[in-house]
């Protein structure tokens, strides 16, 4: 169970899918947190640090370290300059506390994955220079909220071997015309075999902060492969190869996979399905179809059903050259 201290983002941390034990609202004392919480058991304390009288000054941030297990500490940093300069991040992570994000999906995605170290080594200034004060750190580690307006958008194999790796790699080139877009793979070595320098391979614990290394990007895709890391996406896409063999196994192995699925973006991938076949589909699954994707060549530069998929997803700098654009199928849902 958790422990919610929320001032300026009480809004935010209450629509968390979380075990709750307590939560309280306003700016408070450190000294007032620790007469409340000493001899209290929970899981995690998260702090909207903006709850923090007087949270700029680090030297109260530190009152909590001394008086708090670091490790039970998620703090959900704001937008202010002095909170994310490169001084300020350094000295949590001195203090022992790594787990701190801008963004509310992080928070989440700490309880069950708590940073180490290794993961927050990048903010600590060993030499304690602190010139860079004032230079606020990019840290809008999952974006699509942050100012930069990064857009974040998974992909996540349903079926066996239904193409996510592929698609995000072709996807990717039909981008690269309007957007700045990098594509990141999670705990795979298929990116390797495109002889692609520019593909990016992590694993699920330092996928985040490969998020937040690359905070000029406009678009990241990501491979997630078996990760659980839907959370720190905007969006995730969930594709399914409509063979008949690949349902039936998908079927037999989690005979509730299509109800997991409701309300997910649902992709056909690698689909020979007429429109027909799709609303069969649709009612036979009790689920919709986003989209509609059949067999494409990789080695393409163009596949005009992919960037229609694209302008569908929303990416509407591809259809600023104009044009006549023929849609192979017409099921936008």
């Amino acid at each position: 169970m958790n422990v919610i201290v929320s001032n300026k983002y009480q809004n935010m941390l209450a629509t968390l899918d979380i075990d709750i034990i307590k939560s309280i609202n306003g700016e408070f004392e450190v000294e007032d947190l620790v007469s409340q919480f000493t001899n209290f058991y929970f899981n995690k304390m998260i702090i909207d640090v903006t709850a923090i009288k007087g949270y700029q000054n680090i030297k109260n941030i530190q009152k909590l370290s001394v008086n708090f297990d670091t490790s039970k500490i998620i703090l959900l940093l704001d937008d202010s300059a002095m909170v994310n300069s490169g001084a300020y991040l350094s000295q949590l992570v001195s203090m022992g506390i790594y787990n701190f994000t801008r963004n509310i999906n992080a928070v989440k995605f700490l309880i069950d994955n708590p940073n180490s170290y290794k993961d927050v080594a990048q903010y600590h200034n060993l030499n304690g220079n602190s010139t860079d004060n004032d230079n606020p750190v990019n840290f809008d580690t999952f974006a699509g909220s942050g100012s930069g307006g990064m857009r974040i958008v998974g992909f996540k194999n349903v079926t066996l071997h239904a193409g996510a790796t592929s698609l995000v790699y072709m996807l990717k080139k039909h981008l690269e015309v309007a957007y700045n877009v990098i594509a990141i793979e999670v705990d795979g070595e298929d990116f390797k075999y495109f002889n692609d320098k520019s593909l990016k391979t992590t694993t699920a614990l330092d996928l985040s902060f490969n998020i937040a290394n690359n905070p000029d990007a406009e678009v990241i895709l990501i491979d997630l492969n078996e990760s659980n890391q839907e959370s720190l996406c905007n969006e995730v896409v969930y594709l399914i190869e409509p063979g008949l063999i690949k349902l039936n196994k998908l079927i037999r192995n989690d005979r509730e996979a299509f109800e997991k699925l409701k309300d997910k973006m649902i992709v056909l991938n690698k689909s020979i399905l007429t429109n027909k076949d799709i609303s069969d589909f649709e009612k036979e699954t009790n689920s919709k179809v986003f989209y509609n994707i059949p067999y494409v060549d990789d080695k393409k530069e163009h596949e005009q059903v992919l960037e229609d998929f694209l302008v569908a997803l929303g990416f509407s700098r591809l259809n600023n050259g104009g044009g006549n654009k023929t849609k192979l199928f017409n099921i936008f849902k």
